[in-house]
């Protein structure tokens, strides 16, 4: 169950009641006349089956709710009442199911920013992959994605596109260069001053490499990883019972690839640092393809319950 606080003008009060008397799912109405201060307006409170919050939250969007006053929502881990309990089962789908796309965009939006943060942990991330990859070490590589903050552009990208959301679009695009210019930029710096110290050499990187050779070897199976990485990604995201998204399996191949690349560049080794750019680019393409397209099956889905019946249908 998802608990929202409205505030609303008073003269919409009633018409936002209605609405949300008549949705099906909800459950533990709450009106507040005059509770509000800013902006002035009353309260309105109630609990809504998740798999019916999108509907009635694009509804109360549509009578412009979120201008003239305001919806907020949280999640509820505990409620003991029969009341909710009927509004779930009578909310079609499962919870673990539902999309919420105001509250994907948000998330989406705030993951999919150019900031110091972000640009600080791609870089990160991608100079512990230049370890792992010059050391041949695999635990070095699962550190690397788990740090790799790459999928919240990667996300925004895919949500964007199902949206047709332009400026989100070229935010998150943004950020996944730029993150990985710089990261790249710096770690070709981090190789050069760890091979003045003898800690990284030519020939480590040339040498026999069976945990991270994969990394500038681009194949099929690379753009089947990806893709069903970029499903487990958008389903982690979407799902209501998923956990961190830091620790999905995103792909083997976007942050170790630019650390290879990235690496090899330093060195000189044009044969590694183009086949580690062409595996990155063929993950990363396959991730936003799959995301997108697992987006647009979710939505396709839950339009088609679109046509539910509201309280008042199943009371007549």
């Amino acid at each position: 169950m998802l608990h929202l606080r409205l505030i609303t003008p008073a003269d919409r009060t009633d018409e936002v009641v209605h609405l949300i008397g008549r949705t099906v799912g909800t459950a533990h109405l709450v009106v507040l006349p005059g509770a509000a201060r800013d902006p002035e307006g009353d309260v309105v409170l109630c609990d809504v089956a998740r798999e019916a919050a999108d509907e009635l939250i694009g509804r109360l969007r549509a009578l412009d709710l979120d201008d003239c006053g305001a919806i907020t929502a949280e999640n509820l881990d505990l409620s003991l009442s029969r009341r909710a309990d009927r509004a779930e089962e009578d909310a079609p789908g499962e919870p673990a199911d539902a999309v919420l796309w105001e509250q994907l965009r948000e998330a989406t939006q705030e993951e999919s920013t150019l900031s110091v943060t972000y640009v600080a942990f791609i870089t990160l991330a991608t100079m512990i992959a230049a370890c792992g990859v010059v050391l041949d070490n695999a635990v070095l590589i699962v550190g690397a994605m788990a740090v790799g903050p790459e999928f919240g552009p990667l996300a925004g990208i895919c949500t964007a596109l199902v949206q047709r959301a332009g400026r989100p679009a070229l935010r998150s695009v943004t950020a996944l260069l730029v993150g990985f210019a710089v990261a790249m930029a710096v770690t070709a710096g981090f190789s050069l001053v760890m091979a003045a110290f003898g800690l990284f050499s030519e020939a480590k990187l040339e040498g026999d490499r069976p945990n991270t050779g994969f990394v500038y070897a681009p194949d099929a199976f690379s753009f089947v990883v990806a893709v069903l990485a970029g499903v487990a990604g958008v389903l982690s995201l979407t799902s209501a019972k998923s956990g961190a998204l830091v620790g999905v399996a995103i792909s083997v191949t976007t942050v170790p690839a630019a650390a290879n690349a990235a690496v090899a560049l330093s060195f000189g080794d044009t044969r590694q640092t183009v086949g580690s750019s062409e595996q990155l680019l063929l993950n990363l393409s396959g991730i936003v393809l799959a995301g997108t397209l697992t987006l647009l099956v979710q939505k396709a889905l839950w339009a088609t319950l679109r046509g539910r019946p509201t309280k008042t249908d199943n009371a007549g």
